[in-house]
């Protein structure tokens, strides 16, 4: 794995750990020879990932859209920055780039890329992992949402076991260094044309 892309919010949290471990995640990708992409900011999670993969000599791929680069909120020390058009392009970029996606906590923006790019796999459009960096137990309550998925017969147990999680770094990394894709999900049944 060459790379990951990192989805996380854009504000820091309530609680410190949140940016520590975000900082923490750039630092183990680093040392792990695995380049950072992410979404270009310097502020919250976003900029504390990116700053800890650039302090351990790590390399860091941010992409922006041109409208969130007009607010000026670019983090002006990356090893590239992209700017692109908009936010569907930007999305479609960073799956280009990366071999691997996580999720740290964040808000709805956050949830709408892991839900995006996970959905992608269940469907075989990409057969790349997808984390959840579990920091204080933030991502609980979707991971027992997830199980409430599979108990009504929503998401097959296969499909169920694509979703990684561990509460640090290095826990979440192995598991997505170990990843293999499930077979490709059909809707067709045995006898149906």
């Amino acid at each position: 794995m060459k790379s990951i892309a990192v989805f996380c919010g854009s504000r820091p949290g309530a609680s410190a750990l949140y940016m520590e471990e975000a900082r923490a995640m750039g630092r183990k990708l680093a040392e792990s020879g695995i380049e950072l992409v992410y979404g270009g900011a310097a502020v919250g999670l976003m900029g504390a990932v990116a700053d800890g993969a650039l302090e351990a000599g790590g390399r860091a791929i941010g992409v922006l859209p041109q409208f969130l680069q007009d607010r000026e909120i670019a983090h002006r020390g990356l090893t590239e920055l992209i700017v692109v058009d908009s936010m569907h392009e930007r999305k479609q970029r960073m799956a280009e780039l990366a071999d691997g996606f996580a999720a740290l906590p964040g808000g709805p923006g956050t949830m709408e890329e892991y839900f995006e790019i996970f959905t992608w796999g269940q469907l075989g459009l990409h057969g790349k992992p997808c984390g959840l960096l579990n920091v204080g137990g933030y991502f609980d309550p979707l991971l027992a949402m997830f199980e409430r998925m599979e108990q009504e017969g929503f998401m097959q147990p296969q499909h169920r076991g694509m979703v990684l999680a561990d509460g640090s770094p290095d826990g979440l990394l192995e598991q997505m260094l170990a990843y293999e894709p499930p077979a490709v999900k059909t809707y067709l049944t045995p006898g149906r044309t």
